[in-house]
């Protein structure tokens, strides 16, 4: 080893570049793979936030139209939701679907909120009390919808954090009174600041919930209905009677069986070949992103990997370069007593040296992506605002989290990639005649 420490040193420069090839082929593993999970972890995060045990089913425009005259009627109905719910069966609904735990039924709908001259365009959801919990909000003040508010059709309201700091910046927003199209809310409640959700393919669609109003379900049937306009201009409207059902299943194995038992009681009072809702199963979503992730990382690694093989191949050029370089020493050696294998072991040494700095090296630039992407990040929002606010929530939030498998997979690889582009060199240099060898010059 220590031989193989002072040849390298005697040609530090190359050395060194051979060396970097390794770093940039480690650093490149353990970044790749920290980026990938960090992105994977904040989707999963965003799916177990819907609840393994949930079910949501939404209302959606069919893909065709029915010809309604300037009223467009689709969606799940409270008829819907009663059948859902049955805890016993009768001629019109002999599916009893007993596996559920609760059903949570929600209305949304876009609104302006006004509070003297400020205005605010929000998200206004009809909710229960059960909203609160299903969807992981906490109350910064106040209070949240009781039971109480919807069975008295209460004009009570729970702003969420972004629309109580837009609407009142420098005041206390309990107790105060907002307007809602033409009527009048007292404000009961504002909920914690909460992480945008992404959206996940066609399955859950990207929403904010810091731009929202919350009111009783109740409240919002009486107030405003299920008939809403969509343009004004052209005097249409859609009529909706609930956007969305959660429903809550007792145990996570029967979660795919009570979707499909939905599923099929849906059909009977919706047109099958051209469906006005969807259902998700976010606990099918999660093995499936689990799945990506896999097949995601394999890939990374895969790609970081031949950057590691160029380092190889770079350090194989060097060590035959050096082999041709020192032939003459090598027969001294042979000269002095030096097996085959004493000259093989030097050169495999020298090889494994150069992947081993280089290895461990790449591994402390891998922890440093932390903070590169720390100070990259906020920099990046800076020098470019409007390309920064066009990127995914899940670009701009990024954290990433680096594996020990990664770190640990990196560094053996690089020790093998060494090894073997290192045999070569060692073995060429084992085999020179002892004598044409003290012939070279």
């Amino acid at each position: 080893m220590h031989k193989a420490l002072k040849s390298l040193r005697l040609h530090f420069l190359r050395s060194v570049l051979a060396a970097v090839g390794v770093l940039i082929g480690v650093t490149a593993v353990i970044w790749l793979v920290a980026l990938g999970e960090g992105v994977s972890y904040q989707a999963q995060q965003l799916i177990k936030e819907y609840g393994a045990t949930n079910i949501i089913i939404r209302s959606k425009p069919p893909a065709v139209a029915a010809d309604t005259g300037r009223v467009k009627i689709y969606g799940l109905t409270r008829l819907d939701f009663e059948r859902i719910t049955a805890r016993t069966g009768g001629s019109s609904s002999p599916l009893v679907i007993n596996t559920i735990e609760r059903a949570v039924p929600m209305r949304e709908m876009s609104m302006e909120v006004r509070y003297f001259d400020r205005t605010c365009d929000v998200q206004l959801l009809g909710v229960m009390k059960e909203y609160q919990e299903i969807n992981h909000l906490e109350v910064d003040y106040g209070r949240f919808l009781s039971r109480g508010d919807s069975e008295n059709k209460a004009n009570v309201a729970v702003l969420a954090y972004g629309t109580a700091k837009e609407l009142f910046p420098y005041e206390n927003p309990i107790g105060k009174t907002i307007r809602l199209d033409q009527d009048f809310y007292r404000i009961v409640g504002v909920t914690g600041k909460k992480q945008d959700a992404a959206a996940i393919g066609d399955s859950i669609s990207g929403r904010s919930y810091n731009k929202d109003v919350y009111i009783p379900l109740e409240t919002f049937r009486s107030r405003i209905g299920d008939q809403v306009p969509v343009s004004i201009e052209s005097f249409e409207s859609e009529l909706i009677e609930i956007n969305q059902i959660t429903v809550t299943v007792n145990n996570v194995e029967r979660v795919p069986e009570t979707a499909d038992l939905i599923r099929v009681l849906l059909r009977e009072l919706h047109d099958e070949k051209n469906p006005d809702f969807s259902i998700t199963v976010p606990m099918e979503l999660l093995k499936q992103a689990r799945t990506t992730r896999m097949m995601f990382n394999i890939l990374l690694v895969v790609i970081a990997g031949i950057s590691l093989l160029v380092g190889g191949i770079g350090i194989m050029n060097i060590m035959l370069a050096t082999v041709t370089e020192r032939t003459r020493e090598i027969g001294i050696r042979r000269a002095l007593g030096a097996t085959q294998g004493d000259i093989k072991l030097q050169f495999l040494a020298e090889a494994s040296v150069l992947t081993g700095i280089g290895g461990v090296l790449g591994v402390v630039c891998g922890f440093m992506c932390y903070p590169v992407v720390d100070v990259i990040m906020p920099a990046f929002e800076w020098f470019s605002p409007d390309l920064w606010n066009s990127l995914p929530a899940e670009i701009q939030n990024i954290q990433p989290r680096v594996e020990m498998w990664s770190v640990i997979l990196a560094f053996a690889i690089s020790v093998v990639v060494g090894v073997t582009f290192g045999y070569l060199p060692a073995k060429q240099a084992a085999q020179l005649d002892p004598i044409e060898a003290l012939r070279h010059e």
